[in-house]
């Protein structure tokens, strides 16, 4: 057993968020100003993505706070997964957005109303600016946390959100071309529902306990196969408690004299060095033992000779 290191990830991902939120939330009020004076629906589209950004990155904050909390003898595996929750809500968020900008712009294609172009472009460069800046505090973190990446997201949204409407708004400006501002809007919507989709599909992955897509389930078990006293392989298992927390519990039957505290030290260094999972359950079992019966516990079938430390249970490798 090794302790893990003091440094919390999610401190950082905290401050990330707030700097974010700020940003986001000084610029929306602008943006619907904007909207009304230029009478943009892209701006206003675009506003109320600010909105439901700041509302997600609330929510993304909150999360993260929740999820730094201590485990306790309800919650034994900790409360990682209010950020993968966090995200879960945040995809929603996007796709009701997306789907009432959509219906908004069919309507303005149908009858365009005046839009003020040049205003428009004024006003979505400076939401450019701020989102691109958003974009980059939020950058550091967000391929290694869920809860973090559906924020980014959210931020991504508006940066397109902002690169539509600044088009439209000198399409509008130069040519006229009023439906531009819808057209801008309904592009917008499509690419939001598109990362949308990718974040839903990650968090309910994580929520059934998928195996993680980058993680080689076959791979694994050969590897644990081939080490020395090891028989067979069975049970195995890999999900993700949170963002970035792999997690691996497995059964090796033995098959040679290896000392059992011995095979679980290599099994453990194993995961830890070559896949990079350091939270694994492995038990060790006996060549023929068909699993524990009511009146024979686990502990008493498995148990190793009184010279040997116990080899079931869970070890977390450095």
């Amino acid at each position: 057993m090794h302790d893990h290191p003091h440094a919390d990830p999610r401190a950082a991902n905290r401050r990330r968020l707030a700097l974010a939120l700020g940003l986001a939330a000084s610029y929306m009020a602008a943006e619907v100003v904007g909207g009304l004076w230029t009478g943009s629906l892209a701006l206003l589209a675009d506003a109320g993505h600010m909105f439901s950004d700041s509302a997600a990155l609330t929510l993304a904050l909150f999360a993260s706070f929740v999820a730094s909390r201590p485990g306790g003898p309800r919650w034994t595996y900790g409360l990682a997964r209010a950020e993968i929750l966090a995200a879960l809500a945040q995809g929603a968020g996007l796709v009701a957005v997306a789907l009432l900008v959509v219906t908004e712009a069919i309507g303005r294609l149908e009858a365009p109303g005046h839009v003020h172009g040049f205003g428009m472009m004024l006003i979505a460069a400076g939401g450019l600016v701020v989102n691109l800046l958003g974009l980059f505090i939020l950058g550091g973190g967000r391929h290694e946390n869920l809860n973090l990446r559906g924020a980014w997201l959210h931020v991504l949204s508006d940066t397109l959100g902002s690169v539509a409407a600044l088009g439209a708004g000198l399409a509008i400006w130069r040519f006229g071309w009023l439906w531009a501002d819808a057209a801008a809007s309904i592009a917008i919507s499509g690419l939001v529902l598109i990362s949308a989709w990718h974040l839903l599909r990650e968090a309910v992955d994580v929520l059934m306990e998928a195996a993680p897509r980058q993680v080689d389930l076959g791979a694994i078990g050969q590897a644990l196969l081939a080490l020395p006293g090891v028989g067979e392989v069975h049970d195995l298992h890999v999900w993700t408690i949170g963002s970035g927390e792999t997690s691996l519990s497995c059964h090796l039957v033995l098959a040679g004299g290896e000392a059992r505290p011995v095979l679980l030290r290599s099994a453990c260094d194993l995961l830890a060095s070559r896949f990079g999972i350091g939270h694994a359950t492995v038990q060790i079992e006996p060549e023929g033992f068909t699993g524990a019966t009511a009146g024979e516990p686990c502990a008493s079938a498995c148990s190793p000779s009184e010279a040997e430390a116990p080899a079931t249970g869970r070890v977390e490798p450095a």
